[in-house]
């Protein structure tokens, strides 16, 4: 097997790497680092100390450099899902173009409970509440292990690793969790990390359950275009469940489904004829959908 570990530097990373054999037994390794051109000078040193790193343990170092910001303003996204578009985007071509099985990230246990937290403020489905997992090449060995066990470890091993000094910045909202929030998650429940962790797997076998109640139903709900039959759809006993998977990728905000929702409960629940559908569209992130002749049609 061979492993492409992707090492920033800092931290998390350097713990990865430093742990690849453990982690990871008989396989072989190599190292990616994405110089984000963010820091200036820092940016070029946490390069310089991957490299010199990888030049002492013998391994291959594949390095890119990004305009993150040009990136960001073309595309209009913020900073840092730019870098997670260049950071992803790599490491599929090198996947495809080096031959290696897979990409080691070094998210942690403390990186998922801050996911988690992330996707509940800005409102989220039940697929939100999975927390991170390995999917598409990429594998996070340390989902199980928290910052402070990465931390103990290192120092106990004399191990070097580069700061980012951004991570003390609360303006990202990451950061703010991590600095601000979790301190006094922390005072309420010392385990919390741990905590949100476990009841993340839950989320998740409760989720695979949904999701096949949905695969086992969702033949004849749509036309040959892509259209959602409402009646068919109403028939089912958890038709809000269903609904919501069928336009999910509308870019729907949670008012408007909600919206969408009363409107057909009421058309659902009433006297039929009392209550009229046709012709209501609900506006989405670059999509309308429109009620006509029970259907409802994407566009």
């Amino acid at each position: 097997m061979q492993i492409l570990l992707a090492v920033s530097g800092g931290i998390d990373s350097m713990y990865l790497a430093n742990r690849a054999p453990e982690l990871f037994p008989g396989a072989r390794f190599a190292v990616a680092h994405c110089n984000f051109g963010l820091r200036g000078d820092e940016s070029k040193g946490d390069e310089a100390f991957v490299r010199a790193w990888c030049e002492a343990h013998a391994l291959a170092c594949f390095v890119e450099r990004f305009d993150s910001t040009a990136y960001a303003a073309e595309h209009g996204l913020s900073i840092e899902m730019a870098a997670r578009e260049l950071r992803y985007d790599w490491f599929g071509r090198l996947l495809k173009e080096r031959g290696f099985d897979a990409v080691a990230v070094a998210h942690n246990a403390d990186d998922n409970a801050e996911t988690l937290m992330l996707n509940l403020l800005r409102g989220t489905g039940t697929r939100g509440l999975r927390g991170m997992g390995d999917r598409d090449g990429i594998v996070r060995p340390l989902l199980e292990t928290g910052r402070a066990e990465i931390r103990a470890w290192m120092e106990a091993h004399g191990c070097a690793w580069r700061e980012d000094s951004t991570n003390a910045d609360s303006t990202p909202k990451r950061n703010r969790i991590r600095n601000e929030v979790f301190p006094v998650f922390a005072r309420i429940n010392p385990s919390f990390i741990r905590t949100l962790n476990e009841d993340m797997r839950r989320f998740a076998r409760v989720d695979d359950i949904a999701d096949s109640y949905f695969r086992s139903v969702r033949e004849g709900l749509t036309t040959a275009s892509g259209a959602i039959r409402i009646p068919a759809v109403l028939a089912l006993e958890h038709w809000e469940y269903v609904l919501w998977r069928l336009v999910e990728g509308c870019g729907l905000s949670g008012p408007t489904f909600e919206k969408l929702v009363t409107l057909l409960h009421r058309y659902r629940e009433e006297p039929r004829g009392t209550v009229t559908i046709g012709g209501k569209s609900f506006e989405g992130t670059g999509t309308v959908l429109t009620i006509e002749d029970g259907l409802l049609i994407i566009r």
